[in-house]
């Protein structure tokens, strides 16, 4: 598949681009966000946290965004597994 170069998103096939407050912009965004709850399907505990600094925030945040990911790895390899057999 030979590769191109773009000087600007104009001179791409089937721009895509949406004006700002367009119907179609929303349906765009409900779109992505819609395939990245199937796929990822993120979990994060419910309730509000308080912490005592920026970085305790951070490492709660890098915990549950490791803990989803590990479940999506969990999820792919099941479904590899049921599509083996």
């Amino acid at each position: 598949m030979p590769i191109k170069k773009y000087r600007s998103v104009e001179e791409m096939e089937g721009n895509t681009w949406r004006e700002a407050g367009s119907p179609e912009l929303f349906r765009a965004i409900e779109r992505v966000w819609g395939f990245a709850s199937r796929t990822l399907q993120p979990s994060y505990p419910p309730g509000v946290y308080k912490h005592k600094s920026i970085e305790e925030l951070q490492k709660q945040r890098e915990d549950w965004d490791r803990a989803n990911f590990e479940a999506y790895q969990a999820r792919q390899r099941s479904a590899r597994r049921k599509s083996e057999s």
